[in-house]
């Protein structure tokens, strides 16, 4: 078994070699990639913002909401 792992191609080049020929397809698969505009990233990166921020006013309401239950529940059943 190890000797036919010896004599595989990856392991002739070395490691140097595969790591090489890795960054190579890396580079070449960046270069398809197909990148957002400006205009795309501003766009969505507002929509992100705003939908936080009402996800988090929704949560702290039902933090309120859920607080006040808790706590008039504690007082109608004694602490």
């Amino acid at each position: 078994m190890l000797d036919t792992l010896k004599e595989s191609p990856e392991h002739v080049g070395g490691w140097f070699a595969r790591a090489r020929r890795f960054l190579i397809e890396v580079r070449a698969e960046l270069g398809r990639v197909t990148w957002p505009t400006r205009r795309e990233v501003w766009a969505t990166t507002i929509v992100v913002i705003i939908i936080s921020i009402f996800i988090g006013l929704y949560l702290y309401a039902w933090d309120i909401v859920l607080s006040w239950l808790v706590a008039r529940i504690y007082d109608a059943f004694g602490r």
